[in-house]
């Protein structure tokens, strides 16, 4: 099965690593890197898609992050 997650977060390093850290466990990126502007915040937002394929069937109770 194909699994997707969408990380988000502040465009600092904190996020840079977080992407990083999908990447070294075998998460893959798919499509070009998201970036909003949160105005009550006064900060970028960045956004980036990941996909990882891994053995077995969808079920609600998957949680993503133990991939």
């Amino acid at each position: 099965m194909k699994l997707y997650r969408y990380l988000t977060g502040p465009d600092d390093s904190s996020f840079c690593k977080r992407v990083t850290a999908a990447l070294n466990k075998g998460w893959q990126l798919y499509g070009a890197p998201t970036l909003t502007f949160d105005a009550a915040e006064g900060r970028v937002i960045c956004g980036q898609v990941v996909v990882k394929d891994v053995p077995g069937e969808w079920s609600d109770d998957l949680k993503l992050s133990d991939y």
